[in-house]
C-alpha cells in the first residue's frame, strides 16, 4: 500500500470511529462511509449538520420537539463508555439521529457521569441539564451509503445516500476530550 493509501485509509477509519467499534464488535461491514465537504452538503443536512453546536439542542429545534434518546448496545472500553444510539422526536418518537459515541466518562462530575452511563437523556441534554461548558469540533462531513441495518433503524424502504459528521467534544478550555462521536441523520 502506498503512502497515500495509507493517509487515505487512516483519515477514513478517523471518520468513522467510534461507529467502527460497534460494527466490529456485531460483526457487521462499515457502511461505505466518504468525506464531504460540508458547503457541498444539501440543504437541510448543511444547516444540520455544518455548525459548532450539540446535535441533540440541533435536532430539537429543527423537529419542534424534545429528543429522547433509545440506546442500542453499549459497553466499557479502557478509559471510555460507548454507546450506539437512536435519538428520537419525543412526540412521535421517529428516529432523527443515528450515532455511535465514545464519552471520556473521567471528564464529568460523578452526577453526570451517572445520568450518562444510566442513558437518562442524549448527552447534549446531560451537558446541559449540568452546566457542563463545552465545544463542539467537527472534524469531517460524511456521505454514507445507507446499508441495511441503519435503513432498518430508520424503517426506511429503499437505501438512500445518508448525510452526517464526525464530531468531537471538548471541555471548556478545549484542552480534554470529552467525546467523539459519529452522527448520521435520516433522509430529510
Amino acid at each position: 500500500m502506498s503512502q497515500t493509501e495509507t493517509s487515505i485509509a487512516e483519515a477514513e477509519k478517523v471518520l468513522s470511529h467510534p461507529l467502527d467499534e460497534f460494527c466490529r464488535l456485531a460483526k457487521r461491514p462499515l457502511p461505505v462511509i466518504e468525506p464531504v465537504d460540508g458547503s457541498a452538503l444539501p440543504e437541510p443536512y448543511r444547516s444540520l449538520l455544518v455548525h459548532e453546536r450539540d446535535m441533540t439542542s440541533t435536532l430539537g429545534q429543527f423537529h419542534g420537539d424534545d429528543i429522547s434518546l433509545k440506546v442500542l448496545h453499549r459497553h466499557n472500553g479502557g478509559d471510555a463508555y460507548y454507546r450506539e444510539v437512536l435519538l428520537l422526536a419525543k412526540r412521535s418518537q421517529r428516529p432523527v439521529e443515528y450515532g455511535a459515541i465514545k464519552i471520556y466518562l473521567g471528564q464529568f462530575p460523578g452526577s453526570a457521569r451517572d445520568a450518562i452511563t444510566e442513558a437518562a437523556a442524549p448527552l447534549g441534554q446531560l451537558l446541559h441539564d449540568y452546566g457542563i461548558g463545552h465545544l463542539c469540533r467537527p472534524s469531517g462531513f460524511l456521505r454514507v451509503e445507507c446499508d441495511d441495518y441503519i435503513g432498518g433503524l430508520f424503517s426506511l424502504d429503499e437505501r438512500p445516500v445518508l448525510y452526517g459528521r464526525r464530531n468531537t467534544l471538548y471541555d471548556a478550555t478545549g484542552e480534554h476530550r470529552l467525546a467523539e462521536i459519529v452522527e448520521i441523520l435520516p433522509p430529510a
